[in-house]
């Protein structure tokens, strides 16, 4: 059985996990439309959570939903690349895992427009 090196460790290591955490973000917003419209409409809307919520627990829950939405359609690429990687033909299996993904999307987007709902009714009536 061969042994591998041990990758670099220590702050090496985190300087190299930020630097493929960037090429990612590059690679999402270059590729993947549905990226760049949710980070274009959390650039909007992180503000608005600022000014809509009435304390730190409004805030925070407002600013967490739309960053849930980037980081679940982060994901759902991540699958789709894979998936579209492996083979391009039609599966069963390939489509159930894009489904699935999307499916997660969806419920984030129902989950920050049910939180931000909730709080602006709250705040104006």
């Amino acid at each position: 059985m061969k042994m591998n090196k041990p990758g670099r460790t220590g702050p090496a290591r985190i300087l190299d996990a930020y630097k493929y955490s960037l090429k990612g973000l590059r690679a999402a917003w270059r590729h993947e439309e549905a990226f760049r419209q949710e980070s274009m409409l959390a650039l909007i809307m992180l503000p608005v959570a600022i000014w809509l919520g009435t304390n730190a627990s409004q805030r925070s829950i407002l600013i967490i939903t739309v960053v849930l939405v980037v980081i679940v359609e982060l994901i759902n690429s991540a699958i789709e690349a894979v998936v579209d990687r492996i083979s391009t033909s039609h599966h069963p299996l390939s489509g159930q895992a894009k489904d699935i993904g999307s499916a997660a999307v969806m419920l984030s987007l129902l989950l920050c427009a049910s939180c931000w709902t909730m709080i602006a009714v709250e705040r104006f009536l």
